[in-house]
């Protein structure tokens, strides 16, 4: 088990109460040898390259929960897009592609001087729940806009901690919603 998996696991073993979302969810668990896995539906991750080396630590944890839900980085197709403003339009073509029944989006969007760090955050998240919305596939925020960011060491190590949990959240939500959506269509 590698350092981040290690950390996660200690992390769940003494927060799962506090953050209701690192609890498992109704769907159940299948090994990666099942029948089930010809079926499963494909994933989509989507992540802006800025700040790389902590936004990669939300995709870490994401995969090592899917685990958990019987996927495996196979079932997983991985996109990198140059910053968060251009995620919504890379969602949009993916959903109507219909290869996928699920899309994470992940950044990490600070206060660059220039322009306020809100405005892109807002403009992110309105896409992506237009473009699911749009397409009736579901897309999974993992946009963090944290109130104010600097690259000292400390702000880092927390944000890379952060995203640690915010990985592992949005596979339970993305599992838990691609089961339920299922339930749902075969009614």
């Amino acid at each position: 088990m590698g350092p981040a998996r290690l950390k996660l696991a200690a992390f769940r073993a003494v927060h799962t109460d506090r953050f209701p979302m690192n609890r498992p969810t109704s769907i159940p668990s299948h090994s990666l040898d099942s029948p089930l896995n010809a079926d499963r539906p494909r994933i989509a991750f989507v992540q802006a390259c800025w700040h790389r080396e902590i936004v990669d630590r939300s995709k870490e944890a994401f995969l090592t929960t899917m685990e958990q839900y019987g996927y495996t980085t196979d079932d997983i197709d991985f996109y990198v897009v140059p910053g968060a403003f251009e995620i919504p339009l890379h969602a949009k073509r993916l959903a109507r592609g219909g290869r996928h029944a699920g899309i994470i989006a992940a950044a990490l969007v600070v206060d660059g001087g220039i322009y306020r760090h809100e405005f892109v955050a807002n403009a992110v998240v309105d896409g992506l729940m237009h473009v699911q919305l749009e397409t009736d596939v579901p897309v999974f925020s993992l946009v963090l806009t944290p109130h104010k960011f600097h690259q000292g060491e400390e702000h880092i190590r927390f944000f890379k901690e952060h995203f640690l949990i915010k990985g592992a959240e949005v596979a339970h939500a993305c599992a838990d919603t691609i089961h339920k959506l299922g339930t749902l269509d075969a009614r």
